[in-house]
């Protein structure tokens, strides 16, 4: 029996991984590594067996009480949390300090190949540190689509990005948390590598767009713009400037890199074929119109 904390839990990657380990591990002993456990409980109010730990990211008082007994670690990093050294250095030595030996780390695909994201760094830090670790470096997530887009997309009819024609690989959350609860349930199988996962599929917002107005009835764009107007039209929203950064890097450096390669591990580690776009936008075609 293993001690997993999922951090993250509330959120959805993290949700799905506590999903999948829930119901296929029953087993493990499972914490939800959360900020509001009474609100994390309504959540999670069909998993009585869920146990919580009150954990936050920019509370380095909360490390060590959340960490203990714990032998292993699912590892997020918050979007808007982009100053690695400030938040992941003390959280990392209290991960140390506490023996939780297997971390699996959801990092992001090519993060080995940029130290300018911070993803790199954490890796980096991760090795340095001596721990045991799963670096699970997956694609596009198809619910920035649901979620960081929606609201353009909902009241502006447009996704607005600097991405131009680049090519995005995109995965289903759903897949990513399935993958990361079977390599926590079998660390070992796995420990001390890197694994890059994605979907089936390179397309572009533009490819994207027209593939989500093949399921609604009132249409929307794809509005390219140039790095600077996309900070402003953020920072005039009242976006934190680290999530800006964060989605600058994420959407305009890939205008510079050839199209993401296509992993078979997910099929490999499931069995099963990773969601298509098109079964996606299908899913939550009322939330596009």
């Amino acid at each position: 029996m293993k001690n997993i904390l999922i951090t993250g839990a509330t959120g959805n990657i993290g949700f799905e991984v506590i999903r999948f380990l829930y119901k296929a591990i029953a087993s493990n002993r499972i914490t939800a590594a959360v900020r509001n456990i009474e609100q994390a409980k309504t959540v999670f109010n069909a998993y009585p067996n869920l146990g919580y730990a009150y954990f936050d990211f920019e509370d380095a008082d909360s490390f060590d009480q959340a960490l203990a007994g714990i032998d292993t670690l699912f590892l997020l990093r918050p979007p808007h949390l982009s100053d690695v050294d400030k938040y992941f250095k003390p959280l990392l030595a209290a991960i140390k300090k506490n023996k939780v030996n297997r971390i699996v780390f959801l990092s992001v695909q090519g993060a080995e190949k940029s130290k300018v994201i911070p993803h790199n760094k954490i890796e980096r830090l991760i090795i340095e540190h001596g721990l045991d670790y799963i670096f699970l470096r997956p694609a596009y997530f198809m619910q920035n689509l649901t979620t960081t887009l929606i609201k353009d997309i909902q009241t502006k009819r447009a996704i607005i990005l600097p991405s131009g024609q680049a090519k995005f690989n995109w995965i289903d959350v759903a897949n990513i948390g399935e993958a990361a609860a079977i390599l926590l349930d079998n660390f070992d199988d796995y420990k001390n590598q890197a694994f890059e996962l994605t979907g089936l599929e390179n397309e572009s917002f533009a490819t994207v767009t027209a593939l989500i107005n093949m399921a609604i009835e009132n249409p929307i764009r794809f509005r390219n713009v140039n790095p600077f107007k996309f900070y402003w039209i953020k920072k005039r929203e009242g976006m934190e400037k680290g999530m800006i950064l964060v989605l600058l890097l994420l959407h305009f450096l890939p205008r510079f890199q050839k199209a993401p390669k296509i992993s078979d591990f997910y099929e490999r580690l499931t069995g099963k074929k990773p969601t298509t776009l098109k079964s996606f936008i299908e899913t939550n075609k009322k939330l596009f119109e």
